[in-house]
């Protein structure tokens, strides 16, 4: 396993300079009305993709910009979104990051999320710990909601937004002492790992949004479930909803979200 750590930080690393390089000389087009691809997500995905195919050759890939040929399936499957925040990526709003997760027989062993913008790199392998640029990170100590900062992301359909996401935001921000949202679901779940807020929630995320990510926040001594305080279990069911927070404050989430949703 020492092996794809390397080839993994080593992969993360060198995608997030080639994102770098592009910042603001990108053209986007669109995959959904709000869902935004450029030219660097390609790029980066194609080199992750190699580096580490040319190294472990019988591994296989989720990756979120779907290329012909790449091999799918295998006991160990990395899982890829080569840039999380992509439409922050697009505006050069400075908040998006390189994402790679390696699972064994589905499970999220190792972990790195590589911002483009500030340089920074959370880290975690299964049973070891998480680190911030080489340095152990842990969790918030908050113990209650009502002094908490909580993340929060809204979906690219737009729909749902005002009947569902809206009650539950409101909900929340009256609840704590503030609510963000910052357009990167990768890079919310390790800033929960590092303490620089307590709680996060999304709905309609996918595995490459939050794989490496959940793993980040458990090696921190955080909580990872979905909205009913269950466990991930299979990797496509990653992300359907997400709650990620120090531990400490996840069941008065977990109340306030069962609350707002059973009273739509």
């Amino acid at each position: 396993m020492k092996n794809r750590y390397k080839v993994l930080i080593s992969a993360v690393m060198q995608a997030a300079a080639l994102a770098k390089k592009h910042i603001g000389k990108v053209k986007y087009e669109l995959k959904g009305k709000s869902n935004l691809v450029t030219q660097a997500d390609i790029a980066c995905q194609k080199k992750i993709i190699s580096m580490i195919s040319k190294e472990f050759p019988d591994d296989g890939f989720l990756a979120e910009e779907t290329q012909a040929g790449i091999k799918t399936k295998g006991q160990y499957i990395w899982v890829i979104d080569p840039i999380d925040g992509t439409t922050n990526y697009a505006h050069t709003f400075a908040h998006s990051a390189v994402c790679v997760a390696l699972t064994k027989n589905g499970k999220p062993v190792m972990g790195a999320v590589a911002d483009i913008f500030k340089g920074e790199i959370f880290t975690a392998v299964k049973g070891k710990g998480a680190k911030l640029n080489g340095k152990k990170i842990k969790v918030s100590k908050t113990a209650k909601l009502q002094d908490s900062l909580l993340i929060t992301g809204f979906p690219y359909e737009r729909a749902p937004i005002k009947k569902i996401h809206i009650p539950i935001f409101t909900d929340f921000i009256y609840n704590c002492h503030d609510v963000r949202r910052t357009g990167s679901a990768a890079l919310d779940c390790c800033w929960i790992a590092c303490g620089r807020a307590d709680g996060y929630w999304e709905f309609s995320l996918n595995p490459w949004d939050c794989c490496a990510g959940a793993l980040i926040v458990k090696e921190a001594g955080g909580k990872i479930t979905d909205f009913e305080g269950k466990p991930f279990g299979r990797l496509k069911d990653y992300g359907k909803t997400l709650l990620a927070s120090n531990g400490k404050i996840h069941n008065e989430m977990l109340g306030i979200i069962d609350k707002t949703l059973g009273a739509l």
